[in-house]
């Protein structure tokens, strides 16, 4: 069966613990060159190293691509015309590509136990040598089909003993190909071992099970880390020895830590306090959780923006994207081969920009479930308000309630050294009269608010740098936050002039205490 001609690609995770966002930018990727093409995006579950499966990794998965809105075409979940799409479900298709190859002399049984590589290891080691290979040259003297007599290794098969399946890679010839991130990539067949296809207990490896089915399949395009350009050789002669052809290759750069050495990690990302995964995860032996991008307050829009930006660039200025925008925009030619260094500074920039972009009621919403958590009953109108004027103040949604705690509660606490700077108490006669105007005020929305004080200022020959921080900091206990009028309307008319009137008292004593 031969690849279609239209894109179809995939993401093959490995359930064998959460998603890192390597993984997920890997995803990516793949979803948005498939969407830019008119393609396929498939999901594929290559759940075949049992020793290594936890149970709920395929959940956490499937859960991280839903927040993010990259739904697969076909999948575990979708089904689809190459069902089953979970590696283990596919163990007879398997076997009969192994029988395939070993049929036409490509593969071979080998029966060597553990411990008899582990002493062939040994004895290297000993006489000075580098680890050995099993390859062309080290196979025929250990044992396998190839280097047994012909009897011997009937017997064995027939007695059940213990085996595994290797490739038979061919000796000293070059293997070349282009790859679509890195261009012309050769390797010598000398670097390549003869790796085990087919393991004892039946299962594939992984090397055996991904050409398959990325052959059945029709995968056109492999999208996947760096890291598996070592291995693309060794599918290519899998891909030789089927008689396939086998699909385009790019390999994408690494995302490195913060300070641009080495893979980043989850142990740099926890003790520097940012995530590396899309979603939590609960350690299901330790139950210890490690913080998702998603419990940290990321927009999936934003993630999804900072990730496409790990490794890609648009050529222009240009750096927010929606997905819709990057679907449009995104191809393999742009992306990199440096390694791409994660900057979580940078990645709360794109959250922030990405929050602008909401709507008031959407986020307000949100910020009466937020206040709704932590025990605080706030209407909608309110929420909606607060979180329109806040959306550029924060970097997250879950910020909102205490960067404008004062809309929800009395002032925690007052700037007590621009207090210092900026009231006079001379002026409380003048703040009291500001007071009683606003109490007076029969239309307390933010124009009329705006009009009386300035008609204030004009009568008391105050300027705004002698009225709005002192205003401020009686109304919120700080001079910075959204537009003063727009607080004070939110706030409403009895709140103002009530906090107003109690905090020139408790500014004398501040004041006269420090002097």
């Amino acid at each position: 069966m031969e690849a279609a001609p239209n894109v179809r690609v995939r993401f093959a995770p490995s359930p064998t613990g959460p998603l890192h966002i390597g993984g997920v930018r890997t995803a990516l990727y793949n979803w948005l060159f498939a969407r830019r093409h008119g393609g396929q995006f498939l999901l594929r579950i290559e759940d075949t190293d049992q020793k290594r499966y936890v149970p709920a990794a395929e959940a956490y998965i499937l859960e991280a691509l839903a927040w993010l809105g990259m739904t697969p075409d076909e999948g575990p979940q979708q089904g689809g015309p190459h069902a089953p799409y979970r590696q283990s479900e596919r163990r007879d298709i398997y076997a009969e590509a192994a029988k395939q190859l070993l049929d036409a002399g490509h593969a071979y049984w080998a029966f060597d136990t553990e411990a008899e590589l582990d002493a062939w290891r040994a004895k290297a080691e000993s006489q000075g040598n580098p680890p050995p290979k099993y390859d062309a040259v080290e196979r025929m003297r250990l044992r396998n089909t190839l280097s047994l007599p012909p009897e011997e290794s009937g017997r064995l098969i027939a007695e059940g003993a213990p085996k595994v399946l290797r490739l038979k890679v061919p000796e000293n010839e070059d293997i070349a190909f282009t790859d679509v991130v890195r261009g012309a990539v050769s390797f010598n067949s000398s670097e390549v071992d003869d790796k085990v296809l087919l393991k004892a207990d039946g299962l594939p490896t992984y090397h055996l099970a991904n050409v398959v089915d990325d052959h059945l399949m029709g995968i056109t395009h492999v999208i996947r880390g760096e890291e598996w350009l070592s291995s693309c050789p060794l599918h290519l002669l899998l891909y030789r020895a089927f008689g396939w052809t086998p699909p385009t290759f790019a390999h994408l750069p690494l995302i490195l830590n913060p300070n641009g050495k080495g893979k980043l990690s989850k142990r740099t990302a926890d003790k520097l306090g940012f995530p590396v995964f899309p979603i939590d995860w609960t350690d299901p032996e330790s139950q210890a959780i490690w913080p998702g991008f998603r419990e940290y307050g990321f927009e999936a829009s934003a993630v999804i923006n900072l990730l496409a930006f790990l490794g890609w660039n648009p050529g222009t200025e240009q750096e927010i994207f929606t997905a819709d925008a990057l679907k449009a925009a995104f191809d393999l030619d742009r992306v990199g081969k440096a390694g791409a260094r994660f900057d979580f500074e940078k990645a709360t920039w794109f959250n922030q920009e990405h929050l602008k972009q909401r709507g008031d009621a959407e986020l307000g919403a949100e910020l009466q479930g937020l206040m709704a958590d932590g025990g605080q009953s706030v209407d909608r109108d309110t929420c909606v308000a607060v979180a329109g004027m806040l959306k550029e103040r924060v970097q997250v949604v879950r910020e909102m309630p205490e960067k404008g705690h004062y809309f929800f509660g009395p002032v925690q606490a007052y700037d007590e050294k621009t207090l210092r700077k900026k009231y006079n108490p001379e002026r409380r006669p003048a703040f009291e009269r500001l007071a009683s105007r606003l109490e007076a005020l029969a239309d307390f929305s933010a124009p009329a608010v705006e009009a009386e004080v300035k008609a204030f200022m004009e009568d008391e020959s105050l300027g705004f740098g002698a009225v709005l921080p002192v205003l401020r900091l009686a109304l919120a206990g700080t001079t910075q936050g959204p537009p003063a009028f727009d607080m004070m309307s939110t706030l409403g008319q009895s709140t103002v002039v009530q906090r107003l009137r109690e905090a020139l008292t408790h500014f004398d004593a501040l004041v006269q205490n420090a002097g």
